[in-house]
């Protein structure tokens, strides 16, 4: 029995050791799972030549996160879905980072209109407050008995409070669309940037408001600089500056994160 994974803090470290080692080797040494390969991600032809009928899940985010914010090939889910169905496997997502209107639809699978097997979410899905969980079809509802995945925290009410407060107000204001509208404008001014300094911005890329800037050296000093200017931003890959702030973010408030940047690109 085999699961094959492509999520980001499993196959890009594969491609990009030197971003995460610790958890590269973690996967590779203290795999609970008896077939455990890792395959690149985007990669449809690494993924065909090791699928087989014995294969039993394929694990992978829509959208990377921690491998570097990296939006696969338009036709690569649907392949990665055919190959699947082809050898009976399950299709699992991975939507903690990229679920709960981030990329500017519910779940960012839908962008692709693949549906997985599986579908995995956390973060987004509690507005803050620690929760996580899972969601499969009917036909596997079956697989779970009252009991099988149970812990001390299962349940919580205030937990599923959170849950329920949470997606009502994202429907409830129109946040999805307000979301792909926004991360648009977001994503414009960025490339604005990289026009700006071609030798330090080497790429911008995302969805919604899952945005990464990659740069041609270190992230460290720019993330350090925005920082001293009141904008939180985050460094992942090494050099992809993560751009992941509050649905709820303004027009106004996207002006003062690209402000910043334009500021430590310019002194960097």
């Amino acid at each position: 029995m085999s699961i094959y994974t492509s999520s980001a803090s499993i196959a890009i470290l594969k491609a990009n050791r030197t971003s995460a080692d610790t958890f590269y080797l973690y996967f590779k040494n203290h795999s609970f799972i008896i077939d455990n390969r890792i395959i690149p991600y985007g990669d449809i032809k690494a993924l065909e030549a090791q699928m087989d009928d014995d294969v039993c899940a394929v694990l992978l985010e829509p959208i990377q996160g921690e491998g570097g914010v990296h939006v696969p090939p338009a036709e690569y889910l649907q392949q990665v879905r055919a190959l699947c169905d082809k050898h009976d496997a399950l299709l699992i997502f991975d939507e903690v980072q990229t679920g709960v209107a981030r990329t500017g639809k519910w779940f960012a699978y839908m962008h692709s209109g693949v549906k997985p097997d599986i579908l995995t979410f956390a973060k987004g899905i509690g507005g803050g407050f620690p929760v996580a969980g899972f969601a499969v079809p009917e036909r596997l509802a079956h697989v779970f008995k009252p009991g099988d995945h149970g812990g001390t925290f299962g349940g919580n009410p205030l937990a599923c409070a959170a849950v329920y407060a949470t997606l009502t107000t994202i429907k409830s204001e129109g946040l999805v669309d307000k979301v792909a509208e926004k991360g648009e404008y977001f994503k414009n001014e960025l490339r604005t940037l990289q026009e700006k300094y071609p030798d330090k911005v080497t790429d911008v890329r995302g969805c919604g408001l899952m945005l990464g800037m990659e740069v041609a050296g270190e992230g460290k000093p720019i993330v350090e600089s925005c920082l001293e200017n009141h904008v939180i931003v985050n460094c992942t890959a090494g050099n992809v500056i993560r751009i992941v702030p509050p649905l709820i973010i303004s027009k106004e408030e996207i002006d003062i994160v690209v402000a910043a940047l334009d500021k430590a690109l310019a002194a960097c």
